[in-house]
């Protein structure tokens, strides 16, 4: 009877590859149609804006859509797969193309005219300003002839 060694990482790996298989995911670059993908995306608070940074390597800018309609930013796209020859060889393809799509819930009160969006060496930056609080009011109650005052929120 001969002794086999166990490694974790080659059954691991192992597993990987029939999960693949299974699911169609094509994992040694031979794929058979455009596989989706999602960008990594930032959102940081400033002082006066929420600011989302994503990065969109490979993706040209005319194929980039940013849409704000109630509350709802949403960025989308399509990067192209890269041309490949055909000549034998071994190959490795790990970057993923396809269209994206990601979208955040903001804040209520937000100027859609204010959003502004820049696009420079494969980062979209998209400033948000902050909307403006809502400062509490008076409100004038009569209490029989008499006029009173109280603070009341909006």
């Amino acid at each position: 009877m001969a002794l086999v060694r166990f490694e974790p990482a080659r059954e691991l790996d192992a597993l990987q590859r029939e999960m693949n298989r299974l699911f169609g995911a094509a994992s040694d670059g031979e794929s058979s149609g455009v596989r989706g993908w999602l960008p990594t995306m930032d959102l940081v608070e400033e002082d006066d804006a929420l600011v989302l940074r994503a990065d969109l390597p490979g993706v040209e800018e005319a194929a980039i859509n940013v849409e704000f309609q109630e509350n709802v930013l949403t960025i989308s796209g399509e990067r192209q797969p890269e041309a490949q020859s055909q000549n034998g060889g071994f190959r490795l393809i790990e970057r993923p193309s396809g269209a994206f799509s990601r979208s955040l819930t903001l804040p209520e009160g937000i100027d859609p005219d204010s959003v502004k969006a820049s696009f420079t060496n494969g980062v979209l930056e998209v400033r948000v300003p902050k909307p403006e609080e809502r400062k509490p009011r008076r409100v004038a109650i009569n209490v029989g002839d008499t006029p009173a005052v109280i603070e009341g929120g909006s």
